[in-house]
């Protein structure tokens, strides 16, 4: 293994997360034909939340109870209600992403394995069950519970007392989404791997360590191959 530690990021390094499903399956429950024009709307007034959110302006509470304060209008129901049913409903259809499973697999003999995720705790521990995953993982760091957001170096920090201060060298951070996973990892001193399916150019001012198109190309490059 190129790394004796491997953290993870969880929405859409390790699990997929398909939201306008789970709002689907949520808003169901109260008779509404939920389409891709709410959605639009719902992610226009979520998006800016959660770049709140990461920048430590606004805390976990506020942003899962705001998503849901104008659907909690119009339906009379409490917007903390409608946010209940809904990580509810993401972790009834939550799938990990293809290789997930092998990847884990592959490297749990080798390396300790963590995850950092700026997700709820209402689906993590649930969600890691369902999926078997659970056993794999010796490091869980929730931004909820820590009070802190990826990018912020601070989760990291906490992460890394958690897992007894291993040499930052021996630390790589994997994870989709550049402005939290990568750009957190470098600011807390540790190599990164940006999962870029989408062949996305990188962002100015983020730098990653190493990039991977799937989880397939990342146990490829993690595990190194001795003749």
């Amino acid at each position: 293994m190129r790394y004796p530690w491997v953290l993870f990021d969880a929405d859409e390094t390790l699990f997929h997360f398909d939201a306008y499903a789970g709002l689907q399956r949520l808003f169901s429950h109260y008779d509404v034909d939920f389409d891709r024009h709410a959605f639009a709307e719902y992610s226009a007034y979520n998006q800016p939340l959660w770049v709140k959110y990461q920048d430590g302006e606004i805390d976990a509470h506020t942003l899962q109870t705001e998503r849901f304060t104008r659907w909690g209008q119009r339906l009379n129901v409490a917007p903390a209600t409608l946010n209940q049913g809904f990580l509810e409903a993401m972790a009834d259809i939550c799938q990990p992403l293809s290789g997930a499973h092998d990847l884990i697999s592959a490297i749990k003999p080798h390396a300790h394995i963590g995850i950092i995720t700026n997700g709820f705790t209402a689906l993590q521990d649930i969600r890691l069950e369902k999926t078997g995953l659970k056993p794999a993982i010796s490091t869980l760091v929730i931004s909820e519970q820590v009070g802190i957001a990826k990018p912020d170096p601070r989760i990291f920090e906490h992460a890394f007392e958690k897992m007894g201060n291993p040499p930052k060298e021996k630390i790589l951070m994997v994870g989709d989404n550049p402005h939290s996973d990568v750009l957190g990892g470098m600011r807390a001193g540790i190599d990164t791997c940006w999962l870029n399916t989408d062949n996305t150019p990188v962002p100015e001012g983020i730098t990653p360590t190493h990039q991977v198109g799937s989880l397939f190309d990342l146990k490829a490059w993690l595990i190194q191959k001795r003749d």
